[in-house]
């Protein structure tokens, strides 16, 4: 029997990650972007313009991550700056690293000898 999740079900499980990042990524971008115009609008006295742009600008950066997580479970495609980053963190370092035996303090190893 095997012990943990297979290599199928981390890979799902990384993709669902980076997935969801990406979508609250893209929310957060359209609130920072609108609130951000709203903000500086009632600010500065100018009403709709910074509002509308921050509403243009939202969108460009929601489309932008939208494509990325288009990419996101296809393994032909490359992926973007911002894919490529969520899906670094959000890797697995075990696997990657040997496995080093723990020592005490003091343990040479020359286990037998005496000085």
């Amino acid at each position: 029997m095997q012990k943990g999740p297979t290599p199928k079900k981390q890979q799902d499980v990384r993709v669902i990650g980076v997935a969801t990042g990406l979508g609250c990524s893209i929310v957060a971008a359209l609130v920072l972007c609108i609130g951000g115009g709203v903000l500086l609008d009632r600010y500065f006295g100018t009403e709709p313009v910074l509002t509308l742009i921050g509403v243009v600008l939202g969108l460009i950066v929601a489309g932008y991550q939208l494509m990325e997580l288009a990419k996101v479970g296809n393994p032909t495609a490359r992926p973007g700056p911002v894919s490529r980053r969520i899906a670094r963190v959000s890797a697995p370092r075990d696997r990657e690293r040997p496995r080093v035996e723990e020592r005490r303090v003091g343990d040479r190893g020359d286990e037998g000898h005496e000085e």
